[in-house]
């Protein structure tokens, strides 16, 4: 996806960049322009290669490299296209018969003048409770269940950061989590209960980690959000996110 302007290009390049501390992997290798991530198969994110400036490239002998580690790993190599790849190894990806995993945007919002909340509700703490860790895991799917494998990445964030629960007589029932950075504050994890689903309680817990990141001092809160996710999108976007640029994750098989 290209940029509309050389600000929107700034800005997609500081949110990738903070994506790598906002949620870190258990470990990483560095690739000439590409960190690439090892988090035992929880996520796409922490555990695939990601550019990290403009025109990013990958040869023959660094994808084979890529390929190798990944699979060393019990992984298959999985490598995220955003717009700082360039386009001559976008098409190489692509001829080695990379298929899409998934595809995301990456949006943006501010948050000049948003007040922190005092809805006593919501629940805030600066490190993942015990609590907080089996209560998203159990609303997730697939590999996301681990609860293991989701707090070894969460307890290795060293920013600033919020972990998010929504208290319904006493019990929390939805999640989320804000990790700050120079300025901007990356929202994710956002779950709810399937039985409470539809109280807007997922945009009072997005809501209440954007005041505590204005609360941090950032001027921008983002995200990334999969493209088939209406509701969400929608819910993003009620909040005053815009969409920033389109992403596809891109996996072989």
């Amino acid at each position: 996806m290209m940029l509309t302007t050389n600000e929107d290009s700034q800005l997609a390049l500081e949110c990738e960049r903070r994506i790598i501390n906002a949620w870190p992997a258990l470990s990483t290798l560095v690739l000439g322009d590409w960190v690439l991530r090892f988090a035992n198969g929880y996520s796409g994110r922490a555990n695939s290669a990601t550019p990290l400036a403009y025109g990013a490239e990958l040869d023959d002998a660094m994808l084979d490299m890529l390929e190798e580690l990944y699979r060393a790993d019990g992984l298959p190599p999985t490598i995220r296209l955003t717009p700082l790849v360039a386009e001559a190894t976008r098409a190489a990806v692509l001829a080695r018969g990379y298929r899409v995993k998934d595809a995301s945007f990456g949006m943006i919002a501010p948050l000049a003048g948003l007040p922190v909340s005092e809805e006593a509700e919501l629940q805030i703490e600066a490190r993942p409770e015990l609590e907080w860790i089996a209560g998203v895991a159990a609303r997730q799917s697939g590999v996301k269940t681990h609860a293991g494998n989701l707090a070894a990445i969460v307890e290795k964030v060293r920013l600033p950061a919020a972990f998010a629960s929504w208290l319904v007589e006493g019990e929390p029932v939805a999640f989320g989590m804000a990790v700050a950075e120079r300025g901007m504050a990356e929202i994710g994890l956002i779950c709810v209960d399937p039985a409470h689903r539809g109280k807007g309680l997922g945009r009072r817990i997005v809501a209440g980690l954007m005041g505590w990141a204005g609360a941090m001092d950032c001027h921008s809160a983002y995200l990334q959000v999969e493209q088939s996710n209406a509701i969400a999108i929608s819910l993003y976007r009620s909040l005053g996110y815009r969409q920033l640029y389109a992403y596809e994750t891109r996996i072989l098989d």
